[in-house]
């Protein structure tokens, strides 16, 4: 005899409390309310005849029998994402969705992809950006580029290209009352920074060049993300730490020069990353096959 499903909502809250231990946060991922949690779960602890959390000290615990049944839920839920994905996706085989760096997708990416739409014009892209890394079982997202050293586990990872690290300014600070001639000049000029993956660029390449590192410590501007310190470059406000992939247009186009011969490798590089079971969908190949030959300045 087939045993009866308990309810689909008791379950998905089940689920989402076990893993938040709150019934406050499951509340907020769930978009409804605490009350409305709790008696999901008191009506499927009826259900089932057994008692799934243990209430002490404001603190929610699972009690054992919850805890050998969560892997189970957990799975199911997941079975039913990768079941409906792979039934959207059959729709959705010209939809191309891709996430990176907001930096990269503007100072690359984007004056590129029009070579790959004039290619593959029934591909329609869609070009997210974050700084966290893709959930790709979560995200309605079939690739991204991210930046690192290719290693991460489930996925099929491209190499793309890696960044040296050098100096940029507009032409205009290579002239004027204190012109940038030499490494030392830059004592005399505001230093523009990123925060958060790039915040140590300065320090490691005046440390190549032999100058003091506490320079990168001088009154300067700080951005939050690496397309406006460039775009501070070119206005003349100050000296930015250039990656190739950031700056090689504007240097092409005379918006930036690089003052100084001295250049750093990069530790890391981008990568073309897509999970294992799609790494084979036409729509992705194509891109995939593009965005290398991109790469190496074949498009």
């Amino acid at each position: 005899m087939t045993a009866r499903l308990p309810s689909l909502n008791g379950l998905r809250a089940f689920e989402a409390a076990a893993r938040h231990l709150s019934f406050t946060l499951a509340a907020s991922e769930l978009n409804v309310t605490q009350t409305a949690i709790s008696h999901q779960i008191r009506r499927l602890e009826e259900e089932l005849g057994i008692r799934l959390f243990i209430r002490q000290n404001r603190a929610l615990a699972l009690t054992p029998e919850a805890r050998d049944y969560l892997p189970g839920v957990r799975a199911a839920f997941n079975d039913l994402r990768l079941a409906t994905d792979r039934l959207l996706r059959k729709d959705d085989d010209k939809v191309l969705t891709v996430s990176t760096l907001a930096s990269l997708a503007a100072k690359w990416l984007l004056p590129r992809l029009t070579d790959f739409q004039e290619q593959h014009p029934g591909i329609d892209v869609r070009i997210t950006t974050s700084t966290s890394l893709v959930d790709f079982q979560r995200d309605n997202v079939d690739a991204a580029i991210r930046y690192g050293r290719g290693q991460w586990p489930g996925l099929r990872a491209d190499w793309l290209m890696a960044d040296e690290l050098f100096p940029v300014c507009s032409p205009s600070l290579l002239r004027g009352d204190k012109p940038l001639r030499r490494p030392e000049d830059l004592r005399n000029h505001p230093l523009l920074h990123t925060s958060n993956a790039n915040s140590d660029d300065w320090r490691l390449w005046l440390t190549a060049a032999g100058l003091p590192a506490d320079i990168a410590r001088h009154p300067g501007i700080t951005f939050d993300m690496i397309f406006m310190t460039i775009q501070a470059a070119i206005d003349g406000i100050g000296v930015a730490m250039g990656r190739t992939s950031y700056v090689q247009d504007d240097i092409a186009k005379g918006r930036l020069v690089v003052p100084f011969k001295i250049a750093l490798p990069a530790d890391a590089g981008f990568y073309l990353v897509a999970p294992e079971g799609r790494r084979d969908a036409p729509k992705l190949t194509a891109f995939r096959q593009w965005l290398i030959a991109a790469t190496q300045n074949k498009t």
